[in-house]
């Protein structure tokens, strides 16, 4: 069947379409996605505006007009951090169940982690042992580790690339002040649940997922996305050390103009790197293999596994 997976991200809101059947990896048809940053859009209140609510009610709109397009067959949707933590968040998506027929599913972050989490194991398989898995989105960090597809240990974190850019870092390029003092607060943040992974043991394989960090490897000498899917794409600790320093003293038109970096994230990159510099110091990793899958893949396979076979 094609299906289409519908992300409303704090970044993004992005539509995956997908081939698929049980037992069978999905294959992607089609992608379509907008920026929309609705973590920018929200009142001091914490609530998203009725200016952002318009916009992703449109943004949904467009995205389900593609899914008909390319004859998907079932619509996934659902949000992460920027609505899940929206003071307005059941007036939202009330607004979106009457304006699209669309009832978004509104995912806790260990049920991001525990998605993403799944979506790594089927992409490396049981070979790969036990797998720590880390994710940085716009508005949260995912980790999690196991040995199976549903990990021992899963945890989300307010430090997404997004969120931190917006309230600590409001400079272009960034006051060196307030990058110490965010580089003090992430830290602080991921070190106070070390404990709770190192006691699990050390894992066999390290893995990272989504945008930041395909962004942070490329700058730092990964392949292309030209150079195919299964080209296997590492982030090296030493190299990220040496990029933060470079990145913090670079403006946002600078970073877009460094390979792999769109226009749309450069602002945010240096916070996503302090963030992946931080998880790869206090876990100890020299580094971590990128993986092509996340979140989005997760919720695919997790609906096939509810398919029938025959």
């Amino acid at each position: 069947m094609r299906l289409g997976v519908l992300d409303v991200g704090s970044n993004t809101v992005h539509l995956l379409v997908v081939d698929a059947h049980p037992g069978a990896r999905p294959l992607p048809a089609h992608s379509h996605k907008a920026e929309l940053r609705l973590a920018e859009l929200l009142d001091e209140g914490g609530a998203i505006s009725d200016a952002g609510v318009e916009k992703l009610i449109a943004t949904i709109h467009d995205a389900l007009q593609a899914a008909e397009d390319k004859g998907v067959e079932e619509v996934l949707p659902f949000a992460t951090s920027a609505v899940r933590e929206a003071t307005n968040v059941d007036a939202v998506l009330a607004r979106v169940q009457e304006e699209t027929g669309v009832t978004l599913s509104v995912l806790s972050g260990p049920e991001e982690a525990r998605l993403t989490f799944l979506a790594t194991r089927r992409w490396f398989g049981w070979s790969a042992g036990k797998l720590l898995v880390l994710d940085i989105g716009g508005g949260s960090l995912e980790m999690a580790y196991g040995l199976d597809e549903e990990p021992d240990v899963a945890v989300s974190l307010p430090l997404g690339a997004g969120r931190l850019t917006s309230g600590w870092l409001p400079g272009d390029p960034p006051d060196p002040t307030e990058v110490r003092a965010l580089r003090r607060h992430v830290r602080a943040e991921i070190a106070r649940n070390v404990g709770l992974f190192a006691r699990h043991g050390t894992p066999d394989h390290t893995v990272a997922t989504s945008k930041t960090f395909k962004q942070l490897a490329r700058i730092a000498g990964a392949a292309r996305t030209a150079e195919g899917l299964y080209v296997q794409r590492t982030l090296d600790r030493q190299a990220l050390e040496e990029w933060v320093p470079r990145l913090a003293g670079m403006s946002a038109k600078q970073r877009a103009g460094l390979p792999g970096v769109s226009e749309g994230r450069a602002r945010q990159l240096l916070a996503g790197a302090l963030v992946a510099e931080a998880a790869l110091d206090l876990y100890g990793l020299d580094e971590v293999e990128i993986c092509p899958w996340a979140l989005r893949e997760g919720v695919i396979l997790r609906r096939l596994d509810h398919l029938p076979t025959t």
